[in-house]
């Protein structure tokens, strides 16, 4: 099994990054090419050459891949999967981490947000697991990580569509692990806490909602997208190869309040 240290380390690895353009994805891009990774970065709006996070990523000197992706468009889904399929080297490491927030109280919630949020947050991520994972299954070895949330576990205020999808994330992700631990693919998920991304920016422009998150926050501040980057690696490396179906909370205390 080597040191501690080869054990995090994801040299000659390929890892896909979904929502990888900014904030959260482009965090956990950068981890795992920091650790050793090349990245195929997928997001709706990702520049052809990669934009910021290929640039970063390249003077790590690892390769990055740029597609674009509406996970929105189930169609459009499958001509990613296909076109890195061919493309690509085999997929190691798979990050869900696209997704979208649609904030209404629940009498006034619309069908067409209700069914884009379940789409992009809940049945993509089903779908790039399987469609993935099925070739991680036949090599015996792979790593699944989604992104959950706080919500994973709570109900919110004002997001049912997003709080029933991320519910549905934790459960996808202990299903998947119940068929595939014995298979060598460990599935996983980081829940993070309120991250200062542009998802929280409502939030955070809110006075009063904010000052009621920062007090029930034991850690006493909202979390950044880097407090996500050692979570990632050690669930992308062999040092979580006897971790399955675990929702890792990276929520500065706040699931302890």
């Amino acid at each position: 099994m080597g040191t501690v240290r080869d054990q995090f380390d994801l040299a000659g690895r390929t890892a896909v990054v979904t929502g990888a353009s900014r904030g959260i994805g482009q965090a956990l891009a950068l981890a795992l090419a920091e650790a050793g990774a090349d990245i195929i970065g997928v997001s709706r709006n990702l520049a052809p050459e990669g934009g910021e996070t290929g640039r970063l990523i390249a003077a790590l000197g690892r390769r990055f891949s740029a597609y674009q992706c509406d996970f929105a468009d189930r169609h459009d889904l499958y001509r990613f999967v296909k076109e890195a399929k061919e493309r690509e080297a085999p997929v190691d490491i798979l990050v869900n981490n696209a997704g979208m927030i649609q904030r209404k109280p629940a009498a006034e919630h619309p069908d067409e947000w209700w069914d884009q949020v379940i789409e992009v947050n809940q049945s993509a991520p089903f779908i790039l697991a399987r469609e993935f994972g099925r070739e991680m299954l036949a090599r015996g070895r792979g790593k699944i990580i989604f992104t959950a949330s706080m919500l994973s576990f709570q109900g919110g205020i004002l997001v049912p569509g997003y709080a029933a999808s991320k519910s549905a994330v934790a459960g996808i992700v202990r299903a998947l692990a119940n068929e595939w631990a014995g298979r060598g693919v460990n599935v996983n998920a980081i829940a993070p806490g309120y991250i200062a991304t542009d998802n929280t920016a409502a939030l955070r422009a809110d006075a009063e909602r904010s000052a009621s998150i920062l007090g029930r926050i034991p850690a006493g501040r909202w979390g950044t997208p880097d407090d996500l980057k050692g979570a990632v690696v050690f669930l992308a490396s062999a040092a979580s190869d006897y971790v399955h179906g675990t929702i890792l909370a990276v929520d500065g205390g706040w699931l302890a309040r």
